[in-house]
């Protein structure tokens, strides 16, 4: 994986004053950044808006009002999508959509496969992975075509805790490299492990931003402190 070329200055996601209404859910973000090398999770109770926050700033959907500006960002979903192909054919897979020659695209993906801890199952069908090492090969895939952001939704939600620990490696790796990761999440101890700061939604709203440190020792919202004492309801 390459350093990104980006302007360290500035922002390498930004968004300001989203409004996002569908089937009787409103969610509005007032304004929202992130810098090269700084992750950021989004928290909140299942149905805060999450999901659709990251849908938002990947540019899937389209929001009613505002804008999201930024560099060259992927998005990766809860279950990530695997072709019936091989590991190998599947790292690639992000490359050929690009435009890379294959062989080019191939000799990529098998550089990067042992850096994901699959580099002794590049010829094995993708499908018959187990899930930790499903969720690391997309990840390899979605790094491999080197995006300046990375969005992700719950990437370890379903992970043994050694799984778990390599997809962080390589979070912090990714943002090691000035990266910039947003990462949707309901595990607060990887949220102290991984993040400089937290976006806590609520029904939509935002509730709270602030650096991961003050978030969790000082909260400035008594809504922030019953979610981490895990008193506060959908």
């Amino acid at each position: 994986m390459n350093q990104v070329g980006i302007n360290p200055e500035g922002p390498i996601l930004e968004a300001e004053g989203l409004l996002y209404r569908h089937l009787g859910f409103r969610l509005e973000v007032p304004h929202l950044e992130v810098h090269p090398g700084e992750i950021l999770a989004v928290l909140g109770p299942s149905g805060s808006g999450k999901t659709t926050l990251l849908r938002l700033l990947a540019g899937l959907v389209s929001p009613e009002k505002g804008r999201v500006e930024g560099e060259f960002r992927a998005y990766l979903p809860q279950t990530p999508p695997l072709l019936r192909r091989s590991v190998l054919e599947n790292a690639a897979f992000g490359l050929w959509l690009r435009g890379v020659p294959r062989r080019r695209a191939l000799a990529q993906a098998a550089r990067i496969l042992p850096r994901v801890g699959l580099g002794d199952k590049a010829r094995h069908p993708a499908h018959l992975l187990s899930t930790g090492e499903a969720v690391r090969l997309a990840l390899a895939r979605t790094l491999l075509v080197e995006p300046a952001a990375l969005l992700l939704d719950e990437p370890t939600a379903s992970l043994d805790p050694a799984n778990t620990l390599k997809v962080e490696a390589l979070l912090q790796e990714a943002a090691q490299e000035g990266r910039g990761v947003v990462l949707a999440t309901h595990d607060l101890f990887q949220v102290r492990r991984l993040a400089h700061k937290v976006l806590f939604l609520l029904r939509g709203q935002v509730v709270e931003e602030a650096p991961v440190d003050s978030f969790f020792k000082s909260p400035k919202d008594p809504r922030s402190q019953a979610f981490l004492e895990g008193r506060l309801l959908p």
